[in-house]
């Protein structure tokens, strides 16, 4: 296992719901994340997946300090950043960027590429003396697959995928040890979702990163990622190998969004089960008691409904060594290969049989 630089223990993020407008009374809260724990390996790839809402976003937010915890620590290299003000934030802030969703809204319209990408050795003079910061810039578009000579152009005048490789190269102007990538590829057409990822692949090894790869696109995920990390309404379900997660998961909600990924082959199509799921995803200003997919769960029993199950291996997989051993949080988790595994390429390597 890699040497472990990120640490969450416990992160909670609670929006607070008020009433009255002189006298604000707090009458409940939105529970955005409530009570997740990961690490991070150095040269890995977490991915965490989940639906719209479940608060993959907000812990992103918290990792690189966009917002603060409402409890729980990020521990980076065994310093609680969290608690880090000033000079010291802005220190560890230079290790840990991030790479937003939207390529079109997170790009200052009025920077050209050369100011939006250089604005970071403005903030961290230490990187880059003056004169080299032009060189610089043109480098990392170099690097990212852009022109170098765009760096006059402004954002307005470059595609989706170009400006999220713009996004990219910002990101790596101070050398960081770890990326955030927030839904990175949402918002590109399918050609160029490969584009992208296939560059964060490469950038991986040739920059010595660590990435927090958040998606709802499990497919993509599972393309990147060394671990992942299923999240259900503020909470991780479900987490492992990627080999785990997809060949062999245990947790029902994990198996019902593995059974919606789309399945190139038409046979395999044909005889897969379709797990659909009753009901919409709870408030998460008013979480279920017990288990929270209990009611949408298929499984659930009464004590769903009165004991929280914790994120641990099942008992009937403790004693073994195989791929269903991974944490889940079911009472009644059990192993189901719900996608068709992937077959070698036939001897005159015309694809997959």
């Amino acid at each position: 296992m890699p040497e472990a630089i990120l640490e969450v223990s416990g992160l909670v993020k609670h929006y607070p719901l008020t009433r009255g407008i002189l006298f604000k009374k707090q009458i409940g809260a939105v529970k955005a994340v409530d009570g997740v724990d990961f690490h991070l390996g150095r040269g890995e790839t977490l991915g965490i997946v989940g639906e719209s809402g479940c608060g993959k976003s907000t812990v992103a937010k918290m990792l690189v300090n966009l917002e603060k915890p409402t409890a729980g620590t990020i521990k980076y290299y065994g310093e609680d950043i969290t608690r880090l003000t000033g000079k010291a934030l802005k220190a560890v802030r230079r290790n840990i960027q991030m790479v937003f969703q939207d390529p079109y809204t997170s790009l200052n319209p009025r920077m050209t590429v050369g100011d939006i990408i250089g604005e970071p050795y403005e903030i961290h003079p230490e990187v880059a003396p003056k004169g080299e910061r032009r060189r610089r810039v043109q480098d990392l578009l170099d690097v990212v697959g852009l022109n170098p000579e765009y760096i006059n152009r402004y954002p307005h005048q470059f595609s989706g995928g170009q400006r999220q490789r713009i996004g990219i190269a910002r990101g790596l102007a101070l050398r960081p040890e770890i990326i955030v990538a927030d839904e990175p590829v949402s918002a590109l057409d399918v050609s160029v979702q490969a584009q992208v990822i296939n560059l964060m692949d490469r950038l991986q090894g040739e920059f010595d990163l660590s990435y927090v790869f958040i998606a709802h696109d499990l497919s993509i995920v599972r393309h990147i990622s060394d671990r992942v990390g299923v999240m259900y309404l503020g909470r991780i379900v479900e987490t492992g190998k990627d080999a785990e997660i997809y060949d062999h998961p245990t947790h029902p909600y994990t198996q019902a969004l593995l059974s919606a990924v789309p399945v190139p082959d038409p046979e395999a199509r044909e005889h897969r089960e379709r797990i659909i799921l009753t009901g919409d995803v709870p408030s998460p200003a008013n979480i279920p008691s017990g288990c929270r997919f209990r009611t949408r769960c298929w499984k659930a029993q009464e004590r769903c409904t009165l004991e929280v199950p914790l994120l641990a291996v099942p008992a009937e997989f403790r004693l073994t060594e195989g791929p269903a051993a991974h944490d889940s949080a079911c009472h009644f988790a059990e192993e189901k290969q719900v996608v068709p595994p992937e077959e070698p390429p036939d001897d005159h390597g015309g694809g997959v049989k």
